[in-house]
């Protein structure tokens, strides 16, 4: 298998088919973000409770990946593959026919996170098919998948207007979910080669470490920064700048394709800086791109701070990444789904903070700006610990693969 190329190294219906789960959950887990600002046409909700609405599906993803994270480890990533895109068509039809209370809505938002937890089964289905040198591309491949945010922002809101009524935007999602379904039950295939499962004693070990805490810190920001922003901007878009429910979600969109197509430049580029120095550089982008958004200034102008900082928290996924494997290279497949979990946290509190901060304050400007304090606190502690680091894995000269990274 070393001595093949690419294509001839593994799977490549199971590739492909890990694509597309992951895209088309991808797609349905951010769903409620852009649709929110339709809905609340029928609901009389505040600030916070709009974002609460389209924080509840990362919450889910995020306590929903330890779960087939697990399932994974039992019964292999294709059945767990199926067991997780049966039950998001489930509650895809639930809140088509049956979602007409808020109430109801918000634990179809929590249930919609089994869309997010994808990452857990589609990103090691692609992965174990693949020796170490293919697992960049691989997993570049597979973690693509995070484009189906873009069809979200850009179709799910001319649904709804088209039709009258966000609740068939729903049932129309259930048709690419349901072909995906089909080809993934066809095609892919689990990996003759399976690891030991991971047992509770192993989550413990890697939780009572000091570098695990950190690492989860700094991809809350990146990955849940992306994902958050993605849910919240087109409330953002609609509420400070008067946008309708398309124009927010098209303005959503373009800030949105900046944060899914930068994250393999952030690896890449991390291999040639250094993984410290990118995240250094990348985190004080944030920083002082979030400090400019809080000015709240013109549309034209936000838009592109906003593009620009997306395209900075997508590089930063790449760049821990490229960080994790070198300091767990044993614990590789464990430490990804505790860091993945938090980075999912991440995106959770995010329209949290901006929200109630909107409704207590009347301003997003105090959110954005404890947002920003957060990426000065996450350069705290790359300096606090860069010293240490260099001097024990990052010293040694062996990179591990940065592909590895069994998360998006």
């Amino acid at each position: 298998m070393h001595g093949k190329g690419f294509w001839q190294a593994g799977h490549k219906p199971s590739l492909i088919s890990a694509f597309l789960y992951f895209d088309v959950s991808f797609m349905v887990w951010v769903m409620l973000g852009p649709l929110a600002v339709i809905i609340m046409n029928d609901f009389d909700m505040t600030a916070s409770q709009k974002a609460n609405l389209v924080a509840l599906p990362t919450l889910g993803g995020s306590i929903l990946r330890l779960v087939l994270g697990y399932l994974t480890d039992k019964i292999g990533p294709k059945r767990t593959g199926q067991i997780g895109m049966l039950l998001t068509i489930a509650t895809l039809i639930w809140a088509w026919q049956f979602s007409h209370s808020l109430n109801n809505l918000y634990l179809v938002a929590l249930l919609l996170g089994i869309a997010g937890a994808s990452f857990a089964a589609a990103l090691p289905l692609a992965s174990r098919w693949y020796p170490p040198q293919y697992q960049g591309l691989a997993m570049g491949i597979a973690g693509a998948g995070n484009s189906g945010t873009v069809f979200a922002t850009l179709f799910a809101n001319r649904i709804a207007t088209y039709y009258g009524d966000w609740h068939v935007v729903f049932g129309f999602a259930l048709i690419p979910i349901s072909i995906v379904f089909v080809l993934f039950t066809i095609f892919a295939k689990d990996s003759p080669t399976q690891p030991a499962p991971a047992t509770l004693t192993d989550y413990g070990r890697l939780l009572g470490k000091r570098d695990t805490w950190l690492f989860c810190l700094f991809y809350s920001v990146t990955f849940g920064g992306f994902v958050g922003m993605s849910t919240y901007l087109t409330i953002f878009f609609n509420t400070q700048y008067g946008l309708t429910a398309v124009r927010a979600a098209d303005f959503t969109t373009i800030c949105v394709i900046a944060g899914s197509f930068f994250r393999p430049i952030g690896g890449w580029l991390a291999d040639r800086l250094g993984g410290i120095r990118m995240l250094i550089l990348l985190y004080s982008g944030v920083a002082v791109l979030m400090a400019c958004v809080s000015t709240l200034p013109p549309l034209a102008l936000v838009t592109v701070l906003l593009f620009a900082m997306m395209m900075m928290l997508g590089m930063g996924n790449g760049a821990v990444f490229q960080l994790v494997p070198q300091r767990f290279q044993k614990e590789i497949g464990i430490i990804t789904g505790i860091v993945g979990a938090a980075g999912g946290l991440g995106g959770y509190f995010l329209p949290k903070i901006l929200g109630n901060i909107k409704e207590s304050a009347g301003s997003y400007t105090p959110g954005f700006l404890i947002l920003a304090a957060i990426a000065l606190i996450c350069i705290l502690a790359i300096l606090a610990v860069q010293k240490n680091w260099k001097a024990s894995f990052l010293g040694q000269g062996g990179r591990a693969q940065q592909a590895e990274e069994l998360t998006a």
